[in-house]
């Protein structure tokens, strides 16, 4: 698709705001709304329903309905199966709407928005689909008198909060097991980008979903979301955000009925380069790119780069030579690689990280301020820090932005000692040629996922999730299958 039709269909995007319950597109009860505005350009892309605590209660009495009336768990594993995959397939032939809805809405580059977001969420929503009719339950070991079946059960009504960042990546990792394993769900996307999520119901409704097991209530998190998470009918509730509102969510759970509480939080990740690096550019590469993809808004970006001294001064001349690369674009322009950050108040977030690092002595080697002003978006240059120490708040706080921060060490101990010397744990790397070091520093660093010589590199089939402040709880692969089921024993007398 040419540049010029990307922003023609912009111009020509109707979005609805309105939320989503029980199969229907509605107003807030209140009659709320909320402007959506694109941090690409600032254009006003919607008005949209203002959900709050009425909204949560007929999104909660739908989905009990729905569950309760076996509408969607009581169907045969192999019929949902084919619903979901046939959801899937609407992703796909709806690829073209969705990555525009994601790129306007949050401001990443529209050749992401297609080749990873749209593929990435409608594989993953494909994966589970395909996952149903395979598990399988268990008979325990007993005596000849007894039968005992240990099974897994839908856990109920399920409430998912999800982050802007990757806005329909993360409704397909709550949607898929959720309602692979037979739950209905309550989804509410963040505020400043909800509009992939509302499309996703009216696919999901169209690919045979039945109305009530899937349901979409934009709004603001201390309105809505914290009425889920209160809420006394929803049996679980799966966070994705902040360590700071991950924590609200978990007490929540513990004031109302107990409720399963799952959530994938911050990080502060460590990305380790030894001098023996068997590939240094490759090491540059990666680096690089891992930190300024998505803008830096991602949960495990590498934002803190450990390098052995020796190798310093080599990797950063490569580094900086690669910077011109990420330069911010237009979103809408398949060539550009680094988009805008998400709204004012992130930016503002940002820049004042920015400036901390600069008082606190850290050597700005590139960026460092905003972009493309006379746009009417928001935009951050590629940013990087030399002589960053640990105690500076931009080697210890998530930014959330594209702000790289280069440490240097001698002796590999103390370089993993500092990269668990954070409240987060949730991913890492090292990059060496020694395989043994490699294992050996993998098995000490405390986070949920560890790279060995590359970064990113993993798919559906292995489960992500942190350590420590990063959560509890892991997405993808089948372990989410744990988070939104019970586990049931019946021990039958035989005789």
């Amino acid at each position: 698709m040419s540049t010029t039709s990307w922003h023609e269909r912009a111009a020509h995007l109707a979005c609805d705001g309105r939320a989503f319950i029980d199969g229907l597109r509605v107003d807030a009860r209140s009659g709320a709304r909320f402007d959506c505005l694109s941090p690409v350009d600032g254009r006003k892309l919607a008005e949209v329903a203002r959900c709050a605590a009425l909204d949560a209660d007929a999104a909660v009495r739908s989905a009990r309905a729905a569950f309760d009336d076996r509408r969607w768990a009581g169907m045969a594993p192999a019929a949902r199966k084919r619903v979901l995959i046939r959801f899937a397939d609407l992703m796909l032939a709806q690829r073209d709407e969705l990555a525009l809805l994601e790129t306007l809405d949050m401001g990443k580059p529209i050749r992401y928005s297609l080749s990873v977001d749209v593929q990435l969420a409608q594989n993953c929503i494909r994966w589970y689909g395909e996952a149903i009719d395979k598990l399988y339950d268990q008979v325990a070991p007993t005596g000849d008198d007894s039968l005992a079946l240990v099974t897994r059960e839908p856990v109920g009504v399920v409430a998912a909060i999800i982050p802007w960042n990757y806005p329909m990546l993360m409704a397909a990792w709550k949607i898929g097991p959720a309602l692979a394993a037979g739950n209905s769900l309550i989804l509410k996307p963040s505020e400043k980008a909800p509009l992939s999520s509302l499309r996703l119901a009216e696919l999901a409704l169209e690919a045979g979903v039945p109305p009530g097991v899937f349901n979409v209530l934009p709004g603001y998190g201390n309105e809505v979301g914290s009425a889920l998470g209160l809420h006394m009918d929803v049996d679980c509730i799966a966070f994705t955000g902040s360590t700071r509102t991950g924590k609200q969510i978990v007490q929540m759970a513990g004031q109302s009925n107990l409720k399963r509480a799952w959530t994938e939080l911050g990080g502060k990740s460590a990305n380790i380069v030894c001098a023996d690096c068997p590939d240094l550019d490759a090491a540059v590469e990666s680096a690089i790119g891992s930190i300024y993809f998505n803008q830096g808004e991602s949960c495990n970006a590498p934002s803190r780069l450990f390098v052995e001294a020796s190798i310093k001064d080599a990797f950063l001349e490569k580094a900086l030579a690669l910077l011109p690369r990420h330069a911010p674009g237009d979103p809408l322009e398949e060539a550009t690689v680094m988009g805008a950050i998400v709204d004012p108040i992130q930016m503002k977030t940002v820049l004042g990280y920015i400036e901390d690092g600069k008082r606190e002595g850290a050597q700005l080697r590139a960026g460092g301020g905003a972009a493309r002003q006379d746009s009417g978006g928001l935009y951050i240059e590629p940013t990087l820090f030399d002589g960053v120490e640990p105690g500076m708040r931009i080697a210890r706080e998530e930014i959330f932005g594209p702000v790289l921060s280069v440490l240097s060490f001698t002796d590999l101990d103390e370089a993993v000692r500092q990269a668990n010397a954070t409240p987060y744990g949730l991913a890492a790397a090292v990059w060496t040629a020694d395989m043994g070091k490699a294992i050996r520093t993998a098995r000490a660093l405390r986070a949920g996922t560890v790279h060995v010589n590359q970064y990113d590199n993993d798919d559906i089939t292995v489960p992500f999730g942190g350590y420590k402040q990063s959560g509890n709880g892991r997405d993808k692969s089948l372990h989410a299958f744990d988070k939104y089921t019970e586990l049931k024993t019946t021990w039958i007398q035989v005789g």
